[in-house]
């Protein structure tokens, strides 16, 4: 089993609803948990996720809902992934952070860059898998490729010249439609599901782009596990506890970085039995005992690492957390190193 996040059904019961289907009956039928209608981050096996789209195509009598759903979808979905795509210096930095980072999304999935399968000299293909040896279900594929494209077109603007899309199965309603859909020529029955563009693409800078949001997106990528999903509490701190001292540390911003609204992250927390601020008081907490018990950094300086405005504020918190000053802690630590002070 190989499992992706349930966003990648995102707006797919918008869609069924358009059409007066049932997208919960589907998803039964699927065996996909019905809460992956209305979430991003539960983990669920992929052979369902494109199950789904198959039964729904074939109960509605509509052939082109992959199209309809890849159209729907927004361009964040890919959540802390999306931000650092949106703002790398270049495609070619982009595609690479997808490379590394596409495993958060699907423990399977890629998009490589490999050389043109028509031999077409200056030309690449931007090609999508889901595993070695796996044959996607066309449904799937026709929502995944048009996300891919939307999402360059998207970076680029009008610098996104795309030559052809080629996809592996028959097309599943008039070649107009899928020609309409991408903007460009679809070829059908092809080895791979391929986006073909100019080699000089990958080259293009991207405009517009945050090289400090960038940053604090890949250090939070670079915290999660490769073969364990983890909860709201724990995204956001691995946000916090990489972004401290760097800014970045008020709700707004983790939830940016999680391409979450910040309401729905304060949902996701509070299901958890937790809240932001309850969190970032407890990151803060453990940060400053390790700087004041392992360090000789000056007050100041541990509580601008803090996030903190003033020295004053360190001051305040350290006799919440442990009764006593941050002199105090630092002067306990060096003649006591046993049980450190109350917490």
């Amino acid at each position: 089993m190989s499992l992706v996040r349930s966003a990648a059904l995102q707006n797919f019961r918008h869609c069924v609803d358009e059409l007066g289907g049932d997208a919960v009956a589907y998803a039964r039928l699927a065996e996909l948990p019905s809460e992956a209608l209305d979430s991003d981050d539960l983990l669920v096996d992929d052979r369902s996720v494109a199950a789904v789209l198959e039964i729904a195509s074939a109960k509605l009598g509509c052939p082109d809902m992959g199209l309809r759903v890849g159209a729907a979808q927004e361009l964040g979905m890919l959540g802390a992934l999306a931000v650092a795509i949106r703002n790398s210096p270049s495609v070619a930095d982009a595609l690479e952070c997808i490379s590394r980072y596409m495993f958060v999304h699907g423990r399977e999935l890629s998009l490589s860059v490999v050389d043109d399968p028509d031999r077409v000299p200056h030309m690449v293909a931007l090609r999508y898998s889901c595993g070695e040896g796996r044959h996607p279900l066309p449904q799937a594929t026709d929502m995944t490729m048009l996300y891919i494209h939307r999402m360059t077109a998207f970076l680029l603007g009008d610098r996104y010249t795309p030559r052809t899309v080629d996809l592996p199965h028959r097309p599943l309603v008039s070649p107009d439609v899928y020609a309409e859909a991408f903007g460009t020529q679809v070829r059908f029955t092809r080895d791979h599901a391929d986006l073909r563009v100019p080699a000089s693409m990958l080259t293009l800078r991207l405009m517009n782009t945050d090289s400090a949001l960038r940053r604090l997106a890949l250090r939070f990528l670079s915290a999660r596990p490769r073969h364990a999903d983890s909860s709201a509490v724990e995204r956001v701190r691995a946000v916090l506890e990489q972004s401290l001292g760097m800014g970045g540390t008020t709700l707004s911003q983790v939830a940016r970085v999680m391409s979450l609204h910040p309401r729905m992250l304060q949902r996701q927390l509070a299901a958890e039995g937790e809240t932001f601020a309850t969190i970032i008081d407890e990151v803060r907490c453990a940060r400053a005992r390790h700087y004041l018990t392992t360090t000789d950094m000056p007050l100041a300086q541990i509580s601008s690492l803090l996030g903190f405005s003033q020295q004053a504020v360190l001051s305040r918190c350290a006799r919440r957390w442990w009764g006593c000053s941050p002199t105090g802690v630092r002067r306990g630590a060096r003649e006591d190193p046993g049980p450190s002070p109350r917490e």
